[in-house]
């Protein structure tokens, strides 16, 4: 991270006009584009943070946070305070200004872990944006919160994990501000709409009302978000002192058994665990070892250990780059299957080598 990825992307990610790159090419160039999507600019923020933690050249660091959070606190909000989805490359800005509850999560995850780099104002504008949240899009019949404006057609998880995730990184940069109730409220879905008790695995979509949704929608999960899901319930209950909830070893047990033979992550199954697609991101194996890392933690009678070690070879030797990138995308033949190195993919990368650094005390 210090010596390869930090000054990659510091180098060139930057678009110009305040705004980072979506991507580079595999030779490590900018990939030019017309338009950038918010949650790059929050995603590539919190890379900027996490490289002033761990000690890279604070100056940049901290110019590179403030160019985050300018890029999030202006052209990325609604007049009514949410944040939009899509800004255009030139600085002139949106070019797409749906509210979406994904992109919110990650801005005010950016935005609180900015306040905790000690950036001016991060806090007050993410409390703005908690307020525009609870105004246009908290669910008060059927709770947790729309996660489009307008409404899809299917309430989602992935938003809502992210959204936990913030509440969690809000509460370290705000810890009076009551940031855990809000996540014990995510929590409390998860638990009874999200979890399907039977399978005891995690689903994806449901209907407007929270109950299972039918078809594929109900049926294909993704382990790499079971994976997730286990490192958040861990920090959860390491956050609020609570106790662990019950069914992480479950999930953690289910997803370990979808990994492949050399202990890859894969991108669908079917609830009994069957692959439906065997191709793989790099997102998915850090996901994986951040779930392993936490079972660590925990001190589970499970193969964690070992399972940390083989999701950190997978990405050292198939996945990371030695300049600092990454080949984001495998198919199913294990063949690389893009041509691009997304930006918002080193907030995976990232927090999961902070993770194995807080850890591991290394």
């Amino acid at each position: 991270m210090l010596d390869a990825c930090f000054p990659l992307w510091a180098e060139h990610g930057l678009a110009g006009h305040g705004l980072y790159h979506e991507a580079l090419d595999l030779s490590h160039r900018p990939v030019e584009a017309d338009r950038m999507r918010v949650r790059v600019q929050a995603r590539q923020t919190y890379v900027f943070c996490e490289a002033l933690r761990l000690g890279w050249e604070r100056e940049r660091a901290e110019r590179l946070i403030k160019l985050g959070v300018n890029a999030l606190k202006g052209p990325s909000r609604r007049a009514d305070g949410l944040i939009g989805k899509v800004l255009a490359s030139d600085g002139s800005g949106m070019v797409d200004a749906a509210a979406d509850l994904y992109d919110t999560a990650f801005a005010l995850y950016a935005l609180a872990n900015a306040a905790e780099a000690g950036e001016d104002h991060a806090l007050g504008i993410a409390k703005e944006v908690l307020a525009a949240v609870d105004r246009g899009l908290a669910d008060p019949d059927y709770g947790g919160y729309a996660e489009s404006l307008p409404k899809g057609a299917h309430r989602l998880q992935n938003p809502h994990m992210h959204l936990l995730e913030a509440c969690h990184a809000l509460h370290r940069a705000d810890p009076h501000g009551g940031h855990l109730a809000r996540a014990n409220g995510i929590i409390q879905l998860f638990t009874t709409r999200m979890l399907d008790k039977e399978s005891v695995t995690l689903g994806e979509y449901f209907a407007p009302d929270w109950s299972p949704a039918s078809g594929e929608h109900h049926d294909e999960i993704e382990p790499g978000h079971q994976f997730e899901w286990v490192w958040l319930l861990q920090r959860h209950a390491a956050l609020t002192g609570e106790e662990l909830h019950p069914d992480i070893l479950k999930l953690y047990t289910f997803a370990l058994g979808t990994l492949d033979e050399e202990g890859r992550a894969l991108t669908t199954s079917l609830r009994d665990g069957t692959i439906v697609d065997a191709s793989r991101r790099t997102w998915m194996q850090t996901e994986a070892l951040k779930a392993h890392l936490a079972m660590l933690e925990l001190g589970t009678e499970t193969p964690c250990d070992a399972e940390a070690v083989r999701s950190f070879d997978i990405l050292m030797d198939e996945y990371l780059t030695p300049e600092g990138g990454w080949i984001d995308r495998f198919d199913a033949d294990g063949q690389v299957a893009t041509e691009v190195m997304p930006a918002s993919t080193g907030y995976h990368v990232v927090l999961a080598f902070a993770e194995l650094i807080r850890v591991t005390g290394v």
